[in-house]
């Protein structure tokens, strides 16, 4: 299967959390927080959006930062992905 978003929407698939601190310190899972960078694994073509141009601003395989509580999270053959309106996407990381 393959998902395949509309209008503004972005599908992104979660960077790795990180295990340790930069100073070295093991975090226990609990301690963890939902992790808010991500990978573009698919974009919207952008169109007309609630009477607005929309112009599709990220690219596959673009590295974002997107909002904390932003998006509908799904699993699709063992894999989760977080589908997210563009404007819940804060930056892209260069």
């Amino acid at each position: 299967m393959r998902l395949e978003p509309l209008n503004d929407r972005v599908i992104l698939k979660a960077l790795m959390a990180e295990e340790t601190t930069k100073s070295g310190i093991v975090l226990p899972g609990q301690e963890k927080e939902k992790q808010q960078q991500a990978e573009v694994v698919a974009v919207g073509p952008g169109g007309m959006v609630d009477g607005k141009e929309v112009k599709m601003q990220v690219q596959v395989g673009e590295k974002v930062i997107y909002s904390k509580y932003a998006g509908t999270t799904v699993e699709l053959d063992d894999e989760e992905y977080t589908i997210v309106r563009q404007d819940d996407i804060l930056a892209i990381i260069k």
